[in-house]
């Protein structure tokens, strides 16, 4: 089949494989938690105070999809919007004591479940598809 060799189709099949990789390892830690969701937990604990179109820049990521993403984070209470210092009528996005506790248990686990991912790779070959991609993007 051809499909089989076009990047797009390999590409899905990867973000497909990852995105069960992650959910599977987050149920069984009895984490409730979507790769999207992590990722704006790792914007926000990087640069607090980033408004959402800003989060959703940093991870790539849809600017009209990603009030969901923040008000799930806000349900679950891992952060919390305020009023920005610098414009009053801005509302700014910061993690939660709640969401310092939680990205603190989250962390290790996403950070073992990269190897799964890759699983079939070895070091070397990881740091490569790792140097190949970043050029992809541009990165």
């Amino acid at each position: 089949m051809e499909i089989l060799t076009m990047p797009g189709h390999v590409i899905r099949r990867l973000n497909q494989m990852s995105t069960q990789v992650f959910a599977a390892r987050m149920q069984k830690e009895g984490i409730d938690l979507t790769p999207v969701q992590f990722a704006a937990l790792d914007a926000i604990r990087t640069s607090p105070g980033l408004d959402q179109a800003s989060i959703a820049a940093c991870i790539a990521y849809d600017r009209a999809t990603i009030g969901g993403v923040i008000e799930r984070l806000l349900q679950k209470g891992y952060v919390e919007r305020i009023v920005s210092d610098r414009d009053r009528r801005a509302r700014v996005i910061t993690l939660s004591p709640q969401g310092e506790q939680a990205y603190a248990r989250i962390l290790p686990v996403v950070m073992a479940l990269q190897d799964d991912i890759l699983s079939g790779l070895s070091s070397s070959e990881k740091d490569l598809f790792m140097a190949l991609t970043a050029k992809v993007l541009e990165v």
